[in-house]
């Protein structure tokens, strides 16, 4: 009924009349998402109503009221199949400001037609193919490239940069040719990091790196909203950047990287949305290339130096280990660098270990991330080892017994999902220098066995990447305690049957091997 009345109006209405009812309608179904089926031809031609108001000239009150009811009915995707045409599209981009190259974007009255238009422009392109073949057609990630470079410098229009940044990621999700498009030809990597850049308001301080203010305002929902997106589209358009090829490549990568480390710094206005922004940051760093990861951390200033000194000072000499990290001010430091960024991965690790569901989304990413960086960058590893594996000192409870980040990554080493108790296994295997005696000690031996049955090292050794060597940090509770961990052998049977530790078992058999073959 209400797409009767509204469709009558449309079709024979005047404008003022049109806007009203469609108000109305949009008023009544904002928060509908299912349609009856038997209305179906009706909210048809409704929508190809409101496309012929749209080519009018009508005042821009009634223009919204078009979009905002036809963004509604564009969320039944059998609706779109008779509208979707390449006119139809034309006429949102032209609302949009998606076919004006030089058009300034002045008139502050024409914002909610351009957001509205582009809200109307993602519900199609999401829910009709047709319409995705017209965005390759029309060219409309070059469009929106364009539309983002007048918005870039803007503060007041990051709903425009929104909805943009949103239709852009859609597009790149949806069409593998068009990250290509992006990330070449339209220079959308530099592009987006630049809008990051812009949302969070980054000076910069040296070339990778920004100042940060501890004390500042959380971002605006609108801020952290556009940022979202942007990483998003971000994370499209690297998917397939895993490896540097030119020198221009490392250099913006590394710019990126540091303003990946800026929005881990910084939080957004609920804690939620600071999760989002942080865990969007966490996915694109996954796509940064490792050897550029660098930047992640970096020396400390010449003041953040002298307040070092003064924290190392204050401690009691005997505090030796602690001395190795230092919290001041907010910053945390570890051998003469700056490991905030660090510090805020791993927190963000353990609160998606304590939520204890969704692991393969929620946390392999970061897991994954931290191990990267582990085995790349000597500086982070250390700092890592002292967070994670500090020195041993409780040597009574099970390494899987307690509340402890080492407690709960080993627990992980058992976890059902063999992809997290993988990524878990490897990252602790790689904070031990991949030595199999180091990963033991701080593991068990039945934890680890799974990963080092599937690394053929369940006799022992090491792995195959090299470490440097770091100084012997047994603490004396551990040293007293390790020989009754003699009592915990990997074992095997010998040819009579009887159990004998693995590495005699294996020997025994290769005699064996050799008798017969020299008895054939």
């Amino acid at each position: 009924m209400d797409e009767e009345r509204a469709l009558y109006i449309v079709r024979a209405g005047e404008a003022g009349a049109i806007e009203r009812v469609l108000r109305d309608y949009s008023d009544k179904h904002r928060a509908t998402f299912k349609f009856e089926s038997t209305d179906e031809d009706k909210r048809k031609k409704l929508c190809e109503g409101i496309f012929k108001v749209l080519i009018k000239d009508i005042p821009t009150t009634c223009q919204v009221s078009c979009l905002e009811v036809l963004r509604i009915l564009s969320r039944d995707k059998k609706v779109l199949v008779p509208v979707t045409t390449k006119e139809n599209m034309q006429i949102l981009l032209r609302l949009a400001k998606l076919n004006e190259l030089d058009d300034s974007l002045e008139k502050v009255s024409e914002f909610p037609v351009i957001v509205e238009s582009l809200k109307c422009l993602c519900n199609i392109v999401f829910n009709s193919q047709m319409a995705q073949q017209l965005s390759l057609e029309l060219n409309l990630a070059a469009k929106l490239c364009n539309l983002l470079r007048k918005c870039k410098d803007r503060k007041f229009i990051n709903d425009i940069k929104c909805f943009d940044l949103r239709l852009l990621f859609l597009l790149s999700l949806l069409h593998t040719d068009i990250r290509s498009q992006l990330r070449y030809e339209l220079q959308g990597l530099p592009l987006l990091t630049q809008i990051l850049e812009s949302a969070f308001s980054i000076k910069w301080t040296d070339e990778y790196e920004s100042a940060i203010d501890h004390n500042g305002p959380p971002l605006s929902p609108q801020e952290t909203d556009c940022a979202i997106e942007a990483l998003k589209a971000l994370f499209n358009v690297t998917v397939d950047s895993w490896k540097v090829h030119k020198e221009s490549d490392s250099h913006q990568f590394r710019v990126m990287a540091a303003v990946l480390r800026h929005c881990l710094l910084i939080v957004g206005p609920t804690e939620d949305k600071t999760e989002e922004l942080h865990s969007n940051a966490v996915n694109l760093l996954s796509n940064v290339p490792v050897s550029c990861l660098d930047v992640l951390i970096c020396p400390l200033t010449h003041e953040e130096t002298a307040q070092q000194a003064t924290t190392l000072d204050e401690l009691p000499s005997n505090k030796t280990a602690e001395k190795e990290t230092v919290l001041k001010n907010n910053t945390m430091v570890y051998n003469g660098m700056n490991m905030e960024a660090i510090h805020v991965l791993l927190n963000f690790m353990e609160k998606r270990i304590d939520k204890g569901s969704s692991y393969r989304e929620g946390l392999t990413p970061v897991l994954s991330l931290l191990t990267e960086c582990s085995r790349a960058h000597r500086n982070i590893r250390k700092f890592l080892k002292d967070q994670v594996l500090p020195p041993l000192r409780d040597v009574t409870n099970r390494p899987e017994v307690g509340s402890t980040v080492r407690n709960k990554l080993v627990r992980l080493m058992t976890h059902v999902d063999l992809g997290v108790k993988q990524i878990a296994a490897e990252f602790l295997f790689v904070l031990c220098k991949e030595r199999v005696d180091s990963l033991l000690k701080y593991t068990g031996y039945g934890n680890a066995a799974g990963l080092l049955a599937a690394r053929g090292l369940l006799a022992g050794g090491r792995g195959d990447n090299w470490y440097s060597e770091d100084e012997d940090t047994d603490t004396e509770e551990y040293k007293n305690a390790k020989p009754k961990e003699e009592l915990l052998k990997p074992m095997g049977l010998k040819p009579d049957g009887t159990i004998t530790p693995l590495e005699e078992a294996l020997n025994q058999y290769s005699v064996i091997e050799e008798t017969s073959s020299d008895t054939d």
